[in-house]
């Protein structure tokens, strides 16, 4: 229980603090929504209060000319209430949503900040979760506080002012009536805090189930796994629902509890006044009155509870997105960034070592490698010998944990970033393409880029034909991750793209694999011509893909097992001689 209250007192100062934060800039126009709120307040808490005038000296005495003159000002009282309710609520939306507008910024720019080892410990599934929804709850939070909970306090007050001018003795209700609601509504809104975070829970269990489901719908048909997919989501799916109901029943709670106090109020003042009135120590007018000064200050109360209401799961939203915001990442930006470099088209790593986070053992040691401009170098070694992870290391998608990567004679940890993108062009093992079009694609690293560039770097990818044989051509429309094309144009697309950007570094990570070996060859021979002037390194898995490399560097379980040109490391035996000979045979090895 202890447990429990500490998360909730931290889970509101999390929230308190944000949204400190985040309203500062908005003080003028908050100041607005409390000026019009107060109009408002007052309006409606003088409105029963001429409506008991009218009553009682007009209706009652048969004064005509008295009620069409309180009438008339009753008018001009609700038509003031009604204009400023609606100034309220379009500051308060306005407000509330560039809040929103600009958190989803914060949480955006902290995001592309993360290396891929922040990204692999939240995930996608729950960093959209909490950059659209868990935002979206803070969002309406503000929202509501804004429109009920300013005007919630003034009426309350008001109520209760114009109630005791009223009547005090009628006012003694309101003594056992606040009570009972706040009791009746505050256990139920006690008990919502850790449904509300078990729902944030589930929301992103279930956006992580329809990710992997639609990225990887291949795998399932090919292995025929529908069924059980579909069970799992129905799993997940159902563990949403069942909070969410659980939820939901203590908010159902509510209505009737509010309802049974405020109605059973009514009968009370109904009861009490039409005794008094019977009596002759009040007017029908006053007791008319103070029945709608009890719904003011009643409703002022239920709406204040809608508010509290969206704190427990706003607060949880809070906690989500403050983790994402207090974490830094782990490829920090230099101090002092160098915006120049000294040798230009040289990559040297100098005994990089890289480990995750409580790994037992690094996934590299110790590895040296060195690509000059006008050189193609070359790496090869088995699955999981940490090929990816060294050349991942360039770009700084990750940072090494000894040793260091040194491009154009800087070392890229004092390398403004800027820099060393525009010195490196990567094509990742799984090349990705984005919405667009051909060409917004390959202009991604250089949005100026004419035609004649893009045809051209299409032409040495060996892509053009297939762009030229699309209607739209250059125009042709691209899916997200480039779905609506084949793995090899996607890869050969990639690769057209590092090519627009001219680089003086080209790292291809395993880039080939998707293509035929005419396809393969002629690319290579392609790129041999293009890139002559830029160290070029390849990760590959098929020997024939290196093997006229001038430099192949072979790793074995994270360290450098031979460096060497083919015929020397063939010559050398070890762990290339063997992964030769188990693609090709000794006559084409040789």
């Amino acid at each position: 229980m202890t447990n429990t209250t500490g998360e909730k007192k931290s889970g509101l100062r999390v929230l308190a603090r944000m949204l400190r934060a985040g309203l500062r800039p908005h003080t003028k126009a908050i100041a607005g929504v409390m000026a019009l709120q107060f109009v408002q307040t007052l309006a409606a808490v003088y409105l029963p209060s001429l409506n008991a005038d009218i009553i009682n000296n007009g209706v009652i005495g048969g004064d005509t000319g008295y009620i069409l003159s309180t009438g008339g000002l009753m008018v001009a009282m609700a038509f003031a209430q009604i204009v400023c309710a609606a100034g309220a609520v379009y500051l308060g939306a306005r407000v509330a949503t560039t809040l929103g507008r600009d958190m989803r910024a914060v949480i955006f720019g902290r995001v592309q900040e993360f290396s891929a080892r922040e990204m692999g410990h939240f995930g996608a599934a729950s960093l959209i979760t909490r950059t659209t929804n868990d935002v979206q709850q803070v969002q309406v939070l503000v929202m509501t506080a804004l429109t009920m909970m300013i005007s919630a306090p003034l009426m309350c007050l008001g109520g209760i002012a114009m109630a005791l001018r009223q009547d005090v003795r009628m006012s003694a209700l309101l003594v056992v009536v606040l009570p009972a609601l706040g009791v009746a509504l505050g256990l139920i809104l006690r008990r919502m805090g850790p449904p509300f975070r078990a729902m944030q829970e589930r929301v992103d269990l279930v956006n992580r189930v329809i990710r992997e489901q639609i990225t990887g719908i291949r795998v399932i048909r090919a292995f025929g796994r529908e069924e059980r997919e579909r069970d799992r989501f129905a799993g997940a799916n159902t563990a949403l629902m069942e909070v969410s109901l659980r939820a939901g029943r203590l908010m159902a709670l509510m209505f009737p509890a509010a309802m049974l106090v405020v109605n059973v109020s009514a009968v009370a003042v109904v009861w009490i006044g039409g005794h008094l009135v019977d009596g002759g120590s009040m007017e029908v007018g006053t007791m008319i009155a103070f029945l709608n000064y009890l719904g003011l200050i009643l409703g002022s109360a239920i709406m204040a509870t809608f508010t509290f209401l969206m704190v427990p799961r706003a607060e949880v939203c809070a906690v989500r997105i403050q983790e994402v915001l207090d974490t830094s990442s782990s490829v920090a930006l230099p101090a002092a960034p160098v915006r120049r470099l000294t040798r230009r088209g040289h990559l040297e790593i100098r005994g990089a070592g890289f480990r995750y986070p409580g790994a037992e053992e690094p996934v590299l040691r110790g590895v040296d490698l060195v690509a000059r401009p006008g050189e193609t170098t070359a790496v090869i070694g088995s699955t999981g010998s940490g090929k990816s992870t060294l050349l991942s290391l360039v770009p700084r998608l990750f940072d090494v944990t000894e040793g260091a990567v040194l491009v154009g004679g800087v070392d890229v940890r004092e390398l403004d970033p800027a820099v060393l993108s525009a010195a490196i062009g990567l094509v990742p093992q799984k090349p990705y393409l984005f919405t667009g079009t051909v060409a917004s694609n390959l202009r991604y690293g250089k949005p100026d880029a004419d035609e004649a560039e893009l045809w051209h770097a299409l032409e040495v990818a060996q892509a053009r034909d297939f762009v030229e044989a699309l209607p739209e051509g250059l125009d042709a429309p691209i899916s997200q991750g480039g779905g609506n094309v084949s793995g090899g144009q996607r890869q050969r697309l990639a690769i057209a793209r590092a090519l627009v950007a001219r680089p003086e570094i080209y790292l291809f990570d395993d880039s080939f694999s998707a293509l035929d070996y005419g396809t393969d060859a002629a690319l290579r021979a392609a790129l041999a011509r293009e890139t002559g002037q830029a160290a070029m390194v390849i990760v590959a898995q098929r020997v024939s893909t290196i093997r006229h490399a001038d430099r192949i560097v072979v790793l074995e379980e994270g360290r450098v097992a031979g460096i060497g040109t083919h015929d020397e490391l063939m010559a050398a035996g070890g762990p290339y001689r063997e992964i030769v000979l188990s693609q090709l045979t000794e006559e084409e090895a040789a």
